[in-house]
């Protein structure tokens, strides 16, 4: 009996690690990215970009199973193309994005659906090298909407496979130049793959 209860004593600080450990309420994931902008045009300014490949870090915390807040950090590189009537001016940027989500989840054995939407900020820092035809552009900097949804395969207790669809609506940039202003916002899509450990 004594033997019993000194044995369930020590094996109690174990079960609750484990316990703990199956509880893992946040992880940290970095995935491959696409930035993908539509064309656009509008006070006589036709905006078409590269698609830019880049990598998105994002943080996420589970409130509840299903609930969960995430941060993010994206960066990538494109080259703007924007035509005018008297104007064919290319612009070698990096995108960059600070942006927090509430993100829903759904759990289906080692499927786990998920659903987010939140704001951002997102920033347009032009490059002054060879592809760029205008040099020493101001940045251009905006607050945006992102919405998107996606699914993560479990690998394993700690780590997953992450695929999405983040959809970022924004201003076009214009680097503060009044010639390439085109006054619209846009629909930016943005999939993402990537891997995520859960602590």
């Amino acid at each position: 009996m004594k033997k019993s209860l000194l044995l369930l004593l020590m094996l109690l600080p174990f079960t609750a690690v484990a316990g703990f450990a199956q509880e893992s309420r946040q992880d940290v994931s970095v995935s491959g990215s696409a930035i993908i902008p539509p064309f656009t045009s509008q006070n006589a300014v036709q905006l078409h970009a590269t698609v830019g490949y880049g990598l998105l870090a994002s943080y996420r915390y589970l409130l509840t199973p299903r609930s969960g807040l995430e941060v993010n950090y994206q960066y990538a590189q494109e080259i703007q193309h924007y035509i005018n009537p008297t104007n064919n001016v290319l612009v070698h940027n990096r995108f960059q994005e600070v942006s927090g989500a509430y993100v829903y989840n759904f759990t289906f054995r080692n499927f786990n659906p998920f659903l987010e939407a939140g704001i951002g900020g997102y920033t347009y820092n032009p490059i002054n090298d060879q592809k760029s035809q205008i040099q020493n552009l101001s940045r251009s900097t905006n607050i945006g909407a992102l919405y998107g949804g996606g699914i993560a395969y479990e690998l394993s207790p700690s780590f997953d496979i992450r695929v999405a669809y983040r959809g970022i609506i924004l201003k076009a940039p214009s680097f503060n130049q009044a010639d390439l202003r085109t006054n619209r916002y846009f629909n930016i899509y943005d999939p993402v793959i990537g891997v995520a450990y859960h602590f």
